[in-house]
């Protein structure tokens, strides 16, 4: 059961992560894969209003879309874009990432390889990943700039959507989790999260919310030294 205050300290977490950039030109639209196709329309979406003029796809499978996506994320992102009426040679897929880490490191060196010069990335995620992507792409790739983007959607509807409110809240327990203790060991960069959203974050680890947090650290809510 979904309590009201589940849902409120939620929206706290939700509202958080959104980084409320203003989408603008960048040399490249990196599209991290996930469950979630949203971020494949939204990516092409970019590329229609003229955002980017290449687009890279990136990631594997995980626990959460070996069944759905067979093929990987990224390669069922590619076959969406392409349904929307992107060129194929307008997208290269990065079909090995399995975390958000290896998604910024294996498209850099993907673009590397390519020689394709980049100075800013459109960093398109789920909408309550926003922060921890850029956090992420910041401390690994720090030359170039970033800007984040994602699906403009409340939290009800991004959990109507998805079909399953109790996954979606757990994402965002496990994406705080990484903001408060990934830093001391060096996979992102500092974020300062206000007391409110570390106070909501501990009640809904208390109250279970927790199949996507790091196992070892599910006690130590507010300690970004965890």
């Amino acid at each position: 059961m979904i309590s009201a205050q589940d849902w409120e300290d939620a929206r706290l977490l939700w509202d958080f992560q959104l980084m409320h950039h203003e989408p603008r030109p960048c040399s490249v639209g990196l599209g991290l894969g996930s469950h979630d196709l949203g971020v494949a329309d939204t990516t092409v979406d970019l590329y229609r209003r003229g955002m980017m003029p290449l687009i890279v796809f990136t990631g594997a499978t995980s626990r959460t879309t070996q069944g759905r996506m067979p093929r990987g994320e990224a390669e069922h992102y590619r076959d969406r874009a392409l349904e929307l009426g992107v060129p194929a040679d307008a997208i290269l897929v990065e079909p090995h990432a399995r975390n958000t880490g290896q998604n910024i490191t294996l498209s850099r060196a993907l673009l590397t390889e390519r020689g394709i010069k980049v100075s800013s990335v459109l960093l398109v995620s789920k909408p309550y990943e926003e922060r921890r992507a850029y956090a992420t792409a910041r401390k690994l790739w720090p030359e170039v700039e970033f800007v984040s983007a994602s699906t403009p959607m409340t939290l009800s509807a991004y959990a109507d959507s998805i079909q399953d409110a109790r996954l979606v809240i757990d994402m965002l327990v496990g994406s705080l989790q990484r903001l408060l203790i990934y830093p001391a060991q060096g996979f992102m960069i500092q974020q300062d999260v206000p007391d409110e959203v570390i106070r909501a974050y501990e009640r809904l680890v208390t109250r279970g919310f927790t199949s996507r947090v790091v196992p070892e650290a599910a006690g130590s809510a507010g300690s970004s030294s965890a």
